[in-house]
């Protein structure tokens, strides 16, 4: 196979910045492109290493930076830190693990399909992952969610299976450092309050989300949330198509049905519950409809969840139904949750809550839909007061094995119990993943009344 030569990174001295996961796929990617030399940094002296490269580990030293040819960030890291601000001052082209590796598909023909918004990027890219291969397509997915995309990227310059299309989760951090990234469809689903304590405001957040269409032109795609005053198509590039998420031109979305440009298609097959899964449906078909497939030649029923998205865990002997929205880390996000819950619901709220978090906005539709609210973790006694304060009356546990044992006490045949906390993990798991396999693995085991 002849080696494939890759602007930028071919010859090139490459500095990697931050070893995360995104940062050791580009560095894999930088050796398999032919670089001359590639230096990997991070402050933590264990960080991981790959093979071919060297390692400045415990410390960053801007000489490094500023002998390079190309530094690739990691997306966890704020692109305005001074030792990068210097960089870019000196010449040195400071750039992100997706936009380095979305530009080695571009030069291989992959088409990329691009997700991005506050709440529902995961679960959309997953839904469009199966309806492309359920019509036959190749697809891949990754990038924000599961393997990075210099992961892909490297697999085919060392002559793996090109894919279809690769459908990309795209995050604000990683669009931050964008210099050419171009996706041949792309959407942006919402905006809420979330990563302030990086972006500043609500504008800055909303402009680094319109970087995904910044490099689009004609014949791609643009879809945009109707009526978001932040997400103006102004934002947008006159050359892309664009069309809206939950209006016309675009996708209506309705209890029955979605209205896809001149297709109709039934939902009532469609296994996701809520106003916002069909939204994130609508999504993922009008991506796939871009590159040829028929949104009404697809079985909605057998489209699955990703887990930890209002994932049904178990219904035990009693009939009740254990849902896992682990993923529900923020307000916005459990409210959707909370909103698709049936009206005879126990919601598990708490966690470790994010500074300024409003749970009063919960408040309405948790007194339309809750038999009972148990609210758990570090955050649980400050969402119990708010809530409180809002007419409602939570009880409060420590934990959430607590939380889960007492809706078990107080549910009736046929109840649903909803973990969609609202909240961070960080203050009894690794993480949201960690939190939701625990709450799964205890909805399995036999209560004691079994």
């Amino acid at each position: 196979m002849t080696p494939v030569v890759v602007p930028g990174l071919t010859g090139a001295r490459v500095v990697v910045f931050g070893m995360a996961r995104s940062g050791v796929g580009a560095a894999k990617l930088a050796v398999a492109a032919g670089a001359a030399d590639v230096l990997c940094t991070d402050l933590q002296p264990d960080a991981p290493t790959v093979a071919g490269t060297r390692t400045a580990y415990g410390h960053h030293d801007p000489t490094d930076l500023h002998a390079a040819d190309l530094v690739i960030v990691s997306p966890g890291i704020p692109p305005h830190i001074r030792i990068l601000r210097d960089t870019v001052a000196a010449g040195v082209p400071v750039r992100g693990e997706l936009d380095v590796a979305a530009a080695v598909l571009a030069q291989l023909d992959v088409p990329v399909l691009a997700v991005t918004g506050t709440n529902g990027k995961s679960s959309t890219v997953w839904l469009l992952h199966q309806v492309l291969e359920q019509v036959g397509r190749k697809s891949w997915v990754g990038g924000n969610l599961g393997d990075p995309v210099s992961s892909l990227a490297t697999a085919l310059l060392r002559g793996g299976p090109r894919p279809d299309a690769a459908v990309v989760e795209v995050s604000s951090y990683q669009l931050e450092t964008t210099t050419c990234f171009r996706p041949h469809a792309a959407a942006v689903l919402n905006l809420a309050p979330d990563h302030l304590a990086r972006h500043g405001t609500m504008a800055a957040y909303a402009a680094a989300k319109l970087c995904i269409f910044a490099h689009q032109q004609p014949g791609d795609l643009a879809i945009l949330p109707p009526h978001d005053p932040h997400l103006s198509a102004a934002a947008v590039p006159a050359g892309p198509t664009r069309l809206w998420l939950g209006d016309t031109p675009g996708a209506r979305v309705s209890d029955d049905d979605l209205l896809i440009g001149d297709s109709t298609v039934a939902v009532g097959g469609f296994p996701l519950p809520g106003h916002h899964n069909r939204l994130n449906l609508a999504a993922a078909l009008l991506l796939a409809r871009h590159v040829g497939v028929d949104p009404s030649a697809v079985d909605l029923s057998a489209l699955q969840p990703l887990p930890h998205r209002m994932e049904l865990v178990h219904t035990d002997h009693r009939g009740l139904r254990y849902i896992n929205d682990s993923k529900a880390t923020n307000v916005d996000a459990a409210l959707v949750g909370i909103r698709a819950a049936p009206p005879t619901t126990i919601f598990l709220l708490g966690g470790q809550g994010k500074d300024g978090a409003d749970y009063q906005v919960l408040a309405q539709s948790l007194q339309e839909r809750a038999r009972r609210v148990i609210c758990f973790g570090s955050a649980g006694p400050a969402i119990a007061a708010q809530l409180s304060g809002a007419g409602l009356s939570p009880e409060t546990v420590a934990s959430m094995p607590d939380a889960l044992s007492r809706a078990r006490t107080v549910a009736s045949s046929g109840d649903t119990i909803l973990l969609s906390p609202a909240c961070a993990s960080f203050d009894a798991y690794s993480d949201f993943e960690a939190r939701g396999r625990h709450f799964a693995d205890l909805a399995r085991a036999p209560s004691p009344t079994e």
